[in-house]
């Protein structure tokens, strides 16, 4: 909350009020998705960066219906 309190105090000393209101006006703007570009931070995203990040495997899985299972590939010593 620090950050934020310091950017509060910046935005005070560097814009006037009616700067400061038209800020307000475009980061609500922001926030609503009136821009297409401009996306707010995801919080989420930070916290659990590895989410549904995860890669297929390329090959497709083992098909055991297509062997013979009356043959036995085993090789037996006598």
């Amino acid at each position: 909350m620090k950050k934020v309190q310091s950017l509060v105090v910046w935005i005070c000393k560097k814009f006037t009020s009616d700067q400061i209101i038209n800020l307000m006006e475009e980061l609500n703007l922001v926030l609503e998705d009136k821009y297409s570009g401009l996306k707010p931070k995801d919080a989420f995203k930070e916290k659990h960066p590895k989410y549904r990040d995860f890669s297929v495997d390329p090959l497709a899985p083992l098909d055991y219906s297509k062997f013979d299972r009356s043959k036995k590939n085993v090789t037996s010593k006598k």
